[in-house]
């Protein structure tokens, strides 16, 4: 029997924490419970999730701290939750690396489907599989979505899997124009609910990482969306 995916549920309040926890618990999840931000810190390292749900207020460390830690070191996917609602607090959420902003109070139903979202689109390959691997290549940059990785000049670059994701799905298809909404189509499915905002976060945090180079670029078509423009 395959093991179970486990989910760290970081949440001041006991009481919402331990419903999230029976929400997963039913979907075949395993599940762990931490109250601050330092606890989840440790909890990252010791427990090993496969997905973090993060509230933002939170005694000591906040959310936002936490997330930007956790994502000095680790890839894992974070959901945050929080009762803030304005653009501004989802925006930052997904600059600092966030997968996904849920707002409070959320419908289990919808929880649970945002979970298995994310997780699908990080799933690694099974070990008795072996897939064509998903690889695009360009002077100075290889991107393999099969293992997530992206080589830039030489050098590994660390990047969320949505980043991957994005950046690989326009590669794929050099100096095709794509809007906001297509893109927030192929990379965050139909489940996901959020506004076209998400996508440029997104390019933005890619730009910061891959520069452009003589040969392509990451291009906006001002009005429209966005290209991998090949020279």
């Amino acid at each position: 029997m395959a093991n179970k995916q486990k989910i760290l549920i970081v949440d001041d309040d006991e009481n919402i924490a331990e419903l999230i926890s029976l929400y997963m618990t039913k979907e075949c999840f395993e599940t762990q419970i931490v109250y601050d931000g330092e606890s989840a810190l440790q909890a990252a390292d010791t427990f090993a999730p496969d997905l973090i749900l993060l509230d933002l207020m939170l005694p000591g460390i906040d959310g936002y701290q936490v997330c930007r830690e956790l994502r000095k070191r680790s890839n894992t996917p974070i959901i945050m939750l929080s009762a803030k609602g304005e653009v501004f607090d989802k925006v930052l959420g997904l600059e600092l690396g966030a997968d996904d902003y849920m707002i409070k109070p959320f419908d289990s139903k919808e929880l649970v489907a945002r979970v298995k979202a994310v997780l699908r689109r990080f799933q690694p390959p099974r070990t008795d599989e072996v897939p064509a691997a998903k690889t695009v290549q360009y002077p100075d940059l290889i991107i393999n979505q099969s293992n997530y990785s992206v080589i830039y000049q030489g050098n590994p670059i660390d990047m969320p899997p949505k980043e991957l994701e994005l950046l690989y799905f326009l590669a794929s298809s050099p100096n095709q124009v794509f809007t906001r909404e297509q893109l927030l189509d192929h990379i965050w499915g139909y489940e996901y609910i959020g506004d076209t905002r998400t996508v440029d976060v997104h390019i933005k945090r890619l730009r910061e990482k891959i520069k452009d180079h003589p040969a392509w670029r990451l291009a906006t078509v001002w009005g429209i969306g966005y290209k991998f423009e090949v020279k």
